[in-house]
């Protein structure tokens, strides 16, 4: 039987600039952002997720209120996060915000919920970097609760306990759909299998295949706490364009100056185009390229993991609102149809 691939997309609502290099406003990138979805929903693209930073490079610090604006200007795409920090959130606000989603979209909410690769919002939301394992551990063991739809008791060290607590609004007869967003941790693999979660792989350096045997544990996991299999996805940067050369020298300097910047703030040595065109190459992690290039890449890395879905993270710095469009359009329609006939095969 062939393999299944839901196509999505993923934004974390990168600044970006204008036709003469001037930056846009964040307002302005946020309504782009809808417009952007609005696109993505017409080409028949199965998710569009934002994530939520807390910093100036990028745009989106609430995605549930963005959400809400997109819900109400689509209609078939679903709806959620890339992902939603939960260890310096109230797991029961993150669920009744998605609750609502999911109720004004006619239940098209989902969820990716992770610890996040910033940590800007544990300081600004009062929250100890020393607990950073045990606040996503115990906020996700009350997620993962909520999200059965059933009332709730627990128990724990980080906020007071529960006790048959139920939330508000309930989903209608479904559970919320909520995926474990992971970076590469063998913990956070196992902990979603404990919990009964769809796994995503954050693939955003290398190649996709060192991330198979998290897919093996992952499914051992499943087994051994005697949970059926669930699906799994993956998150990946990249951009498409009529040629591959286009492309890349598009993507190129929005990507240098992400990286570079990032990487002062981490102590990354400065990134360099050989650096760029190896990620770019089959075994790297950006899915760069005209639409055959990017959709035989994606076939490759499906087939690898057994991926259930694929998300491309479109959005990448200063790549302007225009190219980004560009990119959707072929990413729903070309892309998508050479990625089908690839799965065939």
């Amino acid at each position: 039987m062939a393999q299944t691939l839901e196509l999505g997309l993923d934004t974390f609502g990168d600044i970006t600039h204008d036709a003469s290099e001037q930056p846009l406003s964040h307002a302005q990138v946020l309504r782009n952002i809808v417009d952007e979805a609005v696109l993505a929903d017409e080409l028949g693209l199965a998710f569009i997720g934002v994530g939520e930073h807390h910093r100036p490079d990028f745009a989106v610090s609430a995605p549930e209120v963005l959400l809400a604006a997109i819900a109400s200007r689509t209609k078939q795409i679903h709806l959620g996060s890339a992902v939603t920090v939960l260890s310096s959130d109230d797991p029961i606000r993150v669920y009744e915000r998605f609750s609502t989603i999911d109720a004004v979209s006619n239940g098209r909410a989902e969820v990716i919920v992770g610890r996040g690769s910033f940590t800007e919002s544990f300081p600004l939301f009062g929250f100890d970097m020393s607990q950073y394992e045990l606040l996503f551990e115990e906020k996700l063991e009350i997620f993962a609760a909520l999200a059965s739809g059933e009332p709730v008791s627990w128990s724990g060290k980080t906020r007071p306990p529960l006790t048959d607590q139920s939330v508000y609004p309930p989903l209608e007869g479904k559970r919320l759909k909520t995926w474990v967003g992971v970076g590469g941790s063998p913990e956070s693999v196992i902990r979603a299998a404990r919990h009964g979660l769809p796994l995503m792989l954050a693939i955003i350096g290398g190649a996709a295949s060192r991330f198979a045997p998290y897919v093996d544990l992952y499914h051992r996991a499943l087994k051994q706490f005697d949970r059926e299999p669930l699906p799994i996805g993956a998150h990946s940067p990249g951009h498409v364009a009529a040629t591959d050369e286009q492309a890349r020298e598009e993507l190129w300097p929005a990507y240098r100056a992400v990286m570079s910047r990032i990487g002062r703030e981490r102590g990354w040595p400065p990134v360099t185009r050989a650096h760029f065109e190896q990620e770019a190459g089959p075994f790297g992690a950006l899915y760069v390229g005209s639409p055959a290039t990017v959709a035989a890449k994606i076939v490759t890395t499906a087939k690898t993991l057994g991926l259930s879905r694929f998300d491309l993270k479109y959005s990448n710095g200063t790549l302007s609102h225009e190219k980004m469009l560009e990119s959707i359009r072929l990413y729903g329609t070309e892309v998508a149809e050479a990625v089908k006939e690839g799965l065939r095969t």
